[in-house]
């Protein structure tokens, strides 16, 4: 049975005692996710339990509440049969086919499975970890020392010139696209000290008046997106050929061939910059 799902969610850590079924089910086998898959949309299994449908996960981890739904997220074993009617799919390719809700749900699910199943083992003595109650971690019975989901923190800079955008492209971007420039911050750094740095790196010029836009989590695997405006400073465009195969300056009337999929906040950053600039124009 698939239930349609509202968009309010609530993040809980364990359950309600009294909590009936059936509940939404996020079963991850590695990094793909078990999905309902129709002519042009998808959803996300539904049952009281995962044995319904035949499946038994080696580990789940309770989400929360999404409208009235409670939502697991698990781990299929590695030669589990597949139930009829079912097929496993990778989270980019399942935008604008899965609801907005789900499809953030599936990113946060997919970080929990991922993080449950590389803590098994306390990183400080090796001894084998324990979920922690009321708080989503794994403790080492021997130590002590918890281990909470970790989150790489990365921002992302759209550098504005009069009615120009800077855009660059990394030599593992599809042919054509262009995105803004982004980087993670390192340890001891500020969002800020993190966003002028990474633009002198990656393309050698300088920044002022930032702005910030939003923030997006990207589970591929780990990451917070932080997005900021900022505008030209100074200096000329040298690309780190490590990092950027090419980067330029573009107006609204001549952008590059491609650029990131809506899926993205680069490119919620982008459209509301041009339709900043075509507002102004």
């Amino acid at each position: 049975m698939i239930l349609a799902a509202p968009d309010r969610f609530t993040a809980l850590i364990s359950p309600p005692a009294d909590w009936k079924g059936p509940a939404l089910w996020f079963a991850f086998h590695g990094s793909q996710i078990l999905i309902v898959r129709g002519a042009q949309s998808a959803s996300v299994p539904s049952a009281s339990d995962p044995r319904e449908f035949g499946l038994a996960p080696q580990r789940s981890q309770y989400l929360g509440i999404l409208g009235e739904q409670h939502c697991f997220a698990c781990e299929l074993e590695q030669n589990a049969a597949l139930p009829a009617g079912m097929q496993l799919s990778g989270l980019r390719a399942l935008f604008g086919a899965l609801d907005d809700s789900l499809f953030a749900l599936a990113g946060r699910a997919f970080q929990i499975v991922d993080w449950n199943r590389s803590h098994q083992f306390c990183g400080h003595c090796g001894t084998p970890t324990e979920l922690k109650m009321n708080e989503r971690a794994r403790v080492c019975p021997n130590c002590g020392q918890s281990h909470y989901p970790r989150i790489a923190p990365a921002v992302m800079a759209l550098v504005r010139r009069g009615s120009e955008l800077l855009l660059a492209r990394s030599p593992h971007f599809p042919p054509g696209m262009y995105s803004a420039l982004a980087g993670f911050v390192e340890p001891g750094e500020t969002l800020e000290q993190t966003l002028v740095r990474e633009v002198r790196e990656e393309v050698g010029i300088e920044v002022a008046n930032l702005r910030y836009f939003a923030s997006q989590p990207w589970p591929f695997p780990h990451s917070l997106m932080i997005a900021f405006y900022a505008d030209y400073a100074g200096g000329e465009i040298a690309p780190d050929p490590s990092e950027i195969e090419a980067a330029g300056w573009f107006s609204a009337d001549r952008l590059p061939q491609a650029l990131p999929s809506k899926i993205s906040i680069s490119r919620r950053l982008i459209d509301a910059a041009l339709a900043e600039l075509g507002a102004s124009s």
